[in-house]
């Protein structure tokens, strides 16, 4: 299975785990020119979360986690605005960046899916 294949099953995944525990999805894969996406935009009570899915097979002592960087995490805050300013919503609306950690095993059978609520904060 290609990293492409994989992040899109992890996504589907990550996806129906937030409509189970009550989130509605605004949308999903949200691009802005070639400056980044937005994995899930979803919204739960009142507030707009910005959900970005890791997806890997599990091995030891790496965590998907582990693949946000900082230059993401900066790129990641410009994208929440620039999601706003497109749906014209207020910038102020509240809202919150979370990590959905996704481990498969080889047989594509989920190990352990960990969804980091507020994870990169500094709004």
């Amino acid at each position: 299975m290609s990293n492409q294949s994989l992040g899109q099953q992890g996504e589907d995944m990550a996806t129906e785990y937030l409509q189970k525990n009550g989130y509605t999805i605004l949308s999903r894969n949200f691009r802005y020119k070639s400056f980044g996406e937005l994995d899930i935009v979803a919204s739960k009570k009142g507030k707009i979360i910005f959900a970005e899915v890791k997806t890997i097979r599990a091995r030891p002592n790496f965590q998907p986690e582990d693949q946000i960087t900082i230059k993401k995490q900066t790129q990641l805050r410009k994208m929440t605005q620039i999601y706003l300013s497109a749906k014209k919503l207020p910038l102020d609306t509240p809202q919150q960046i979370d990590i959905i950690a996704i481990e498969l095993d080889i047989n594509d059978l989920v190990v352990a899916l960990r969804h980091h609520q507020n994870a990169i904060e500094d709004y």
